[in-house]
């Protein structure tokens, strides 16, 4: 997507009262960033949106361009807000655990963006609930500025994140912003098991949605989306974005469209709501899934 298409998107979004932007350094290299801040420079008033950013990602070669030292994450920002065009970052989150970097370090890097005005919160993504319990734990113990928000992965077709972490944020007063909240469009029941194949080119070439869903149960989830979905005379993205407003904890499911048309579908999803006999029968069909989304090393065998 150029430029000039995703300004439609944010003009879209604006006009439709959406206040919050989600976008990362490492995507496209700094790019999605660099195109976040001069349509929202151009279209929108600073104190009336909320603008997020993620640190983490390699930005180039050499390990001092990656993770979660002190080093990268005050240069991260300072070219974060470079690329933005902004005197600060609302929400600047961790785009996944650092296993090289002490979590202490990190998180006395993060406090002092914030101390320093550059930055209005921190967030976290996807990462296991002990490591988040981890660094929720040391930052109180240290007085430091807390994570406020949980980007992690859920929608229906994967609610692993029910077990643990989704408990853990609501308990501890840590909004949920789920990432593919819709299942990168596997709901809408047009996705085959054949590699390369599908109605779309993302549907073609999604290598990461292969990744993540074609369970074979994953299937029963979508027939079941699509037959209440045309009973409500709605799509099931809308429906599957209705779900995830409703579940306990989430405050803004993170949305991507390449198309607006697509984006004004699941604005309208807003007004959709589910009685509990629908979200039971939406969630009926689910089994367990395998842990993705995220890099978690298998524990170590204990020596006897």
């Amino acid at each position: 997507m150029g430029a000039d298409v995703a300004r439609e998107h944010f003009a879209a979004a604006l006009e439709a009262g959406v206040n919050f932007f989600d976008t990362a350094d490492v995507y496209s290299t700094g790019v999605s960033e660099e195109i976040t801040g001069r349509w929202l420079g151009e279209m929108a008033t600073r104190d009336d949106i909320v603008v997020a950013t993620k640190v983490n990602g390699p930005m180039g070669p050499g390990p001092n361009r990656r993770g979660l030292s002190r080093k990268h994450i005050i240069e991260a920002c300072e070219n974060s807000l470079r690329r933005l065009k902004m005197d600060f970052i609302d929400l600047y989150q961790i785009h996944r655990w650092d296993y090289t970097t002490p979590i202490e370090e990190t998180l006395e890097a993060l406090d002092s963006l914030v101390r320093a005005g550059k930055v209005r919160y921190l967030g976290a993504s996807s990462m296991a609930a002990w490591q988040f319990g981890k660094a929720l734990h040391t930052a109180k113990e240290h007085g430091w500025h807390r994570f406020v928000t949980m980007q992690n992965h859920y929608n229906l077709i994967y609610r692993e994140e029910e077990r643990e972490m989704n408990p853990l944020c609501i308990d501890q007063s840590v909004a949920l912003i789920p990432w593919s909240p819709l299942a990168r469009g596997f709901l809408e029941g047009d996705r085959t098991r054949a590699p390369g194949e599908g109605p779309t080119k993302r549907a073609q070439t999604d290598e990461m949605a292969r990744n993540l869903y074609f369970h074979d149960n994953d299937y029963e989830i979508a027939v079941a989306t699509q037959k209440i979905a045309k009973e409500r005379g709605v799509t099931p993205t809308q429906l599957a974005c209705a779900w995830i407003l409703q579940a306990p904890g989430v405050t803004a499911p993170i949305v991507g469209a390449t198309k607006t048309h697509h984006l004004k579908q699941v604005f309208a999803a807003v007004d959709i709501k589910l009685s509990a006999e629908e979200v039971a029968a939406l969630e009926a069909p689910y089994r367990p899934h395998p842990i993705v989304g995220y890099d978690h090393p298998k524990p170590r065998r204990m020596v006897k």
